[in-house]
Order: structure tokens, then C-alpha cells, then sequence
């Protein structure tokens, strides 16, 4: 798995990524994990729907199109639930409550940065 820096709005966020590109990644997800630090975070791509069945802790979902543009944001997601997203490319998975910290909302732009 990759690792990266969110990028936010055009700067660089205190935030690390792991980027799950392969489709064993992306379909492990957050599974299996008893939480997420909040300076962490999960980029699926391609991904335009996420589920919760299993999962241990509630998260934050961003769907985000092709061009970097956030679609939805889904807050505290618990357990126990599908999201979809048609024209999502990827999907950010986050702790409950970080794009609150971020202030991340519809129609910002994100993307990931290489670590070096």
C-alpha cells in the first residue's frame, strides 16, 4: 500500500494516507482495525461505494470525483451501512468527526500527495 499526504484546498494537511489502489486493498479496507489514529486516513481508488459491515468504530466517508471536486460527505458513520456515490472516482475514509477538524465540505478540492 502506498503512503501520501492529504492535500487540501491546495495545502498540504497534517493528515497521512494510505492509498488502497489494488482491489484486495480496497475491499480490506478499515476492516479488521480496532481504530484510526486522527492524523490517518484511507484512499480508495477507484471506489464509489463503501460499507461499515464489520467495522469496529464509526468513520467519515468523502466521495470525490475525477477532477479532486468532494461530491458528499458522510459524518460518523456507524455500523452496519452501504454509501454510494455514482459519479464518485474515489472515496476517503477518515475517523469520526476529522472533516469537521478539516473543515471539509462539498465542493472542496482533495487529493493525495506522494510521501518523500
Amino acid at each position: 500500500m502506498k503512503h501520501a499526504r492529504l492535500v487540501c484546498r491546495g495545502e498540504l494537511a497534517d493528515i497521512e494516507v494510505e492509498v488502497a489502489g489494488g482491489l484486495i486493498e480496497r475491499m480490506r479496507g478499515l476492516l479488521g482495525r480496532d481504530g484510526l489514529d486522527a492524523n490517518r486516513a484511507l484512499w480508495l481508488e477507484p471506489c464509489n461505494a463503501v460499507h461499515t459491515f464489520g467495522m469496529r468504530f464509526p468513520i467519515d466517508v468523502v466521495f470525490i470525483d475525477r477532477r479532486g471536486r468532494v461530491l458528499s460527505v458522510h459524518r460518523n458513520v456507524g455500523r452496519g451501512r452501504v454509501l454510494v456515490c455514482w459519479r464518485a472516482r474515489t472515496a476517503l475514509e477518515m475517523r469520526a468527526h476529522a472533516v469537521e477538524t478539516l473543515q471539509i465540505d462539498a465542493g472542496d478540492r482533495l487529493e493525495w500527495r506522494a510521501s518523500t
